[in-house]
């Protein structure tokens, strides 16, 4: 069976996920999707720690705890979803790659309350880590590559200039039509990347 991955890049609340399989060395988009992961798409849910700040010690701990939990759930739902989808289309989904921000670690939540811009931080994290945490249970390896690294990371493995990546990312999208934006671009490069670097290591 061909194999594929999925590229994720998050925002609050949602990702934009797009499917990816090379053939005869070059990339081909099979699917590209917005996935929500939160089942109510306002702020409030969808920017859980600014909402949190706004709550009671021990409501703000269990209010962060629901969301993550229904961010993972939700996550599951997507990556299972998109496994039953590409098997149906001949495809193996091999592995996910995902773009992140700095990597480093948050402190607990009181600290994390009392300064804006780490809330601004988790509330992108925790859709990140309920990403992370449903391709672990759906047994898939997630490589994750900052986004300010995403170009020189892959001319490097892909043995391509970056602009010629953003040429041949940009075309990827074309029987898809409009939208077709930085978030569909970006999530293609990392599962693109995610399919190279792993076929690097098994050669």
């Amino acid at each position: 069976m061909k194999r594929a991955a999925l590229g994720f890049r998050v925002h609050s609340g949602w990702a934009a996920v797009v499917a990816v399989a090379v053939t005869k060395g070059a990339p081909v988009v099979l699917s590209r999707e917005r996935v929500h992961l939160v089942k109510t798409f306002t702020y409030e849910f969808r920017q859980p720690y600014h909402t949190a700040e706004k709550l009671p010690a021990a409501e703000a701990r269990a209010f962060v705890s629901r969301m993550q939990s229904e961010a993972r759930r939700l996550a599951l739902r997507a990556i299972r979803d998109a496994q039953a989808s590409l098997k149906g289309q001949g495809y193996e989904l091999a592995r996910c790659g995902l773009l992140i921000a700095s990597g480093r670690l948050l402190p607990r939540l009181p600290q994390i309350l009392a300064s804006h811009a780490l809330i601004h931080t988790a509330d992108g994290e925790l859709f990140r880590e309920a990403l992370l945490h449903a391709s672990d249970r759906c047994g898939l390896e997630c490589m994750r590559v900052r986004e300010k690294d995403i170009l020189s990371a892959a001319s490097t493995t892909l043995h391509l200039r970056a602009s010629d990546l953003q040429s041949r990312v940009k075309e990827l999208g074309r029987p898809f039509g409009s939208p077709w934006s930085q978030d569909e671009k970006f999530a293609s490069l990392i599962a693109w990347l995610a399919l190279a670097s792993r076929a690097s290591a098994r050669a």
